[in-house]
């Protein structure tokens, strides 16, 4: 029975994924920075780890408790909508340390063990977001887009132990709390670019094609166990859609 560690659990496409692993009949290490147990069905084949990506010490000892791991889902992210104007510098520290450095991070730590035995995959989960640009999203999207030209060199580095690395590229998720989450750090439009914000957010109100959690869940499982899945997966209709995949 094969084991996934999926980080950011606590919502999202990571309680979504967890689910759909635990249903698949695979052993679960579930991790979030603060651990709720009701959050997923109890029982041997899941563990809840308390993780922080962008701590090193956090990242360090959920790697030594998970112990065995089959495959490594990098989830954990923060969200960024606003003109860079708006934007402080410590948000902008925030985004990257988590979305960028975290998934890194949380790679490096599990690489020993899949290079030891020859065997591993390290799922990326990024945003369609860097299919194209739009605006507003200059730091999410450069947080994203770091991920992918990571992910493509790695993959290069270690595929001689047979190790694979991938990308999942979901959209516009309106059921998740992501946007709600992102609001802690988002800070406020500045009125110079509040016509622009509004022409946006009707761009996406008007949109009726997005990402549902279900969608990013069966995308990872595909990675997971089919290894002649593209390096890049679109999640969801408009993540197909901004990839040119759909009329």
């Amino acid at each position: 029975m094969k084991t996934v560690m999926i980080t950011g659990c606590s919502s999202g496409f990571g309680l979504e994924t967890a689910h759909y692993f635990l249903a698949q009949g695979w052993n679960v290490i579930a991790t979030m920075r603060e651990p709720r147990e009701n959050l997923l069905p109890s029982g041997e084949r899941l563990r809840l780890l308390r993780l922080d990506v962008t701590k090193q010490e956090s990242i360090d000892r959920a790697i030594a408790e998970a112990g065995h791991i089959d495959v490594l889902v990098n989830n954990a992210g923060v969200g960024m909508l606003n003109a860079l104007e708006g934007v402080s510098a410590d948000a902008v520290r925030e985004v990257f340390e988590t979305n960028t450095l975290g998934t890194i991070a949380m790679t490096r730590a599990v690489l020993p063990q899949f290079r030891e035995r020859r065997a591993g995959v390290v799922i990326n989960v990024t945003s369609a977001v860097t299919f194209k640009p739009l605006p507003l999203l200059a730091v999410y999207s450069a947080s994203k887009a770091a991920v992918n030209a990571f992910t493509e060199s790695l993959a290069m580095e270690v595929r001689p132990f047979n190790i694979r690395v991938g990308l999942i590229l979901p959209g516009r998720a309106p059921a998740t709390r992501f946007g709600e989450n992102a609001q802690r750090i988002m800070g406020t439009i500045p009125e110079d670019y509040r016509a622009l914000s509004q022409r946006v957010f009707n761009g996406m109100a008007e949109n009726e094609r997005v990402t549902h959690p279900a969608d990013v869940a069966k995308a990872i499982w595909q990675m997971a166990n089919d290894p002649d899945t593209p390096m890049r997966l679109p999640a969801g209709e408009d993540a197909l859609e901004m990839a040119g995949l759909l009329a």
